[in-house]
């Protein structure tokens, strides 16, 4: 009797500990997917030029109005193609210098439009895109009279970085310097004259020592750099974003100074030299480079929380070696994300 009626307190205890439970949860359940925030429309202006998309056509109308092509790559649910349009366009001296020397032409990067392009050859907007390796939007790619490109913008610019841009193209100096030696001669807002430091920043500038061990993340900047003061007082002070950069062998070069650095391939440049064989243009750019040291994908231009993470995730995760579209890989990225019932901001 006494067995009994401990045997059955013994049950009475199982049931109120696991059926309430298992009232509430069922094995294998997925939790409600997360939110996905900050997508945003933009509505292009009306002085886009409505093209019948043979580039070359475009290029000898623009050269026999004195004007330049413009092509800018866009997406929908982009807020940075939203900030270009919302910040940017208007803008009263953007828009009429944009308008006097530009005809400007707008693509989307998954569009179906069939183009005759500048080589002679047919694509779609995705195709031409995908050709063109556009991995951001907005991607704007500026024209000169010859049917040469003089300069790729990939992804969005505030507007006085882009007014730079704006005037470096409209007064044609492409055909004196380069624009990376155009903007040096400027002086642009004021910003503080010292470089920001991170505790994640290593001083090994020899950086053929990390193949195979690590992967690089480069930040090429300089002196007197609003921008940098923002990625640095905002957008890495994100403890998520400092976990996935202390991954890396992360260094911080000055693009103007003489300072030896040992490349990844084991050339031996000053980090100006090595700034300019890699294109640099714009402060803060920031090149990731994998375990073999080969350059991955670049940060050039303004980026927010979410898309600053994916930019490291993309090399860490080997997401690349798989997707060679970063645009199709982090919306994977993102709906992953969500399928863990966290919530995406992609305007954090």
């Amino acid at each position: 009797m006494l067995l009994q009626l401990k045997t059955f307190i013994l049950f009475f205890i199982l049931m109120v500990v696991i059926l309430p439970a298992g009232s509430e949860t069922v094995v294998g359940k997925k939790p409600k997917p997360g939110a996905f925030l900050g997508a945003k429309e933009a509505e292009y202006p009306v002085w886009f030029k409505e093209s019948f998309l043979d580039f070359n056509e475009d290029i000898e109308e623009a050269a026999a109005a004195g004007k330049r092509l413009l092509l800018i790559f866009h997406q929908d649910n982009c807020p940075y193609c939203a900030e270009l349009v919302e910040q940017n366009f208007s803008q009263k001296d953007i828009v009429d210098k944009m308008r006097k020397n530009l005809d400007a032409i707008g693509l989307n990067m998954w569009g179906d439009r069939e183009i005759a392009s500048i080589d002679g050859k047919s694509y779609t907007e995705k195709t031409f895109a995908e050709k063109l390796k556009v991995q951001f939007t907005p991607t704007l790619i500026f024209f000169n009279e010859d049917a040469k490109q003089i300069v790729r913008l990939n992804g969005y610019l505030p507007p006085n970085e882009f007014r730079v841009v704006l005037d470096y193209v409209s007064e044609k100096k492409d055909r004196e310097m380069s624009l990376r030696d155009y903007a040096k001669t400027l002086k642009l807002e004021k910003a503080d004259g010292k470089f920001n430091q991170q505790p994640f920043f290593q001083s090994e500038k020899d950086l053929s020592k990390f193949n195979g061990k690590k992967p690089l993340a480069v930040f090429f900047e300089q002196k007197h750099c609003p921008n940098c003061d923002v990625l640095h007082q905002k957008t890495l002070q994100d403890k998520d974003t400092l976990a996935l950069i202390n991954q890396y062998h992360a260094v911080q070069l000055d693009m103007w100074s003489d300072e030896p650095v040992l490349t990844p391939n084991g050339k031996k440049l000053t980090a100006r030299d090595w700034a300019g064989e890699l294109g640099i243009q714009y402060a803060p750019t920031i090149v990731l480079f994998d375990l073999q040291g080969k350059e991955i994908i670049r940060s050039e231009a303004f980026f927010k929380s979410f898309h600053t993470q994916s930019l490291f995730d993309y090399i860490l995760s080997g997401g690349y070696k798989k997707e060679p579209s970063f645009q199709r890989w982090i919306s994977a990225r993102a709906e992953h994300i969500r399928e863990t019932g966290k919530d995406v901001d992609i305007w954090k």
